[in-house]
């Protein structure tokens, strides 16, 4: 589904957008008011201008102090690869991002993320998953990387990877396993203009609660990730 039509699905009302350099900035009305729209699409690949860019446009809202809504678009194929990007430091770049949509939870701005096409790696994790909630179309991708990728990186033979891949959601890409997981709250699977409304509406009130990360419960709770609050308690009382 192409972007304009999804956006239109989602925002009827007073919809307003531009993109430039695979970046997405505008806004629409909702039933809470004015909602801001920021974030990437056409599978960018996050280099170090994009990043600081969404940075700033989240540092703006913040700085209108209106605790404005935004909603954060997600179409990015991970971080750019380029040699002068990791030269200027991607990570940290990254980095300042992540802090920015910290910043943004904080100063009590109801917000979420919509993966529309492609999540993956650094470019998912540096505003997608940092929102208080993130939503995927059933037709998103969302991965970390390939198994053919993994099994360079690991060392673990592909076939095993493959084998693996079909019990645990950990070792298998797609928007279903990162759901098992807790990376994504909810697939939507139908598209109407009350899905963006409804779920910013249920962070009204509390957004401090989002400020503590549920996520390793829910994947417990949805049997995506078995061991690791096991894990993590016993590093905790070693």
């Amino acid at each position: 589904m192409q972007t304009q039509t999804v956006l239109e699905t989602l925002f009827p009302n007073n919809l307003d957008y531009k993109i430039n350099d695979s970046m997405i900035r505008g806004s629409a009305e909702t039933k809470l008011g004015k909602v801001e729209i920021i974030g990437t699409v056409d599978s960018a690949a996050m280099n170090q201008y994009i990043a600081m860019t969404l940075a700033g446009e989240i540092l703006d809202v913040i700085d209108q102090d209106q605790q404005t809504p935004v909603v954060f678009i997600v179409d990015t194929l991970g971080q750019d690869s380029s040699r002068a990007d990791e030269l200027l430091c991607l990570n940290r770049t990254f980095a300042h991002l992540a802090s920015c949509v910290d910043l943004l939870r904080r100063r009590g701005h109801p917000n979420l993320a919509i993966v529309l096409g492609e999540a993956v790696s650094g470019g998912f994790l540096s505003y997608g998953l940092m929102a208080n909630q993130a939503f995927a179309l059933e037709s998103s991708q969302v991965k970390v990387m390939d198994l053919q990728a993994m099994s360079r990186v690991t060392k673990i033979p592909l076939d095993k990877l493959k084998s693996l891949s079909q019990t645990s959601a950990i070792f298998a890409p797609g928007v279903e396993n990162y759901h098992a997981m807790g990376a994504v709250n909810e697939i939507w699977n139908t598209l109407d203009a009350h899905l963006v409304e409804n779920a910013l509406e249920s962070q009204l009130g509390h957004t401090d609660d989002f400020l503590t990360d549920e996520r390793r419960q829910v994947a417990e709770d949805r049997e995506g990730r078995l061991l690791c609050n096991d894990i993590v308690e016993s590093v905790l009382t070693a």
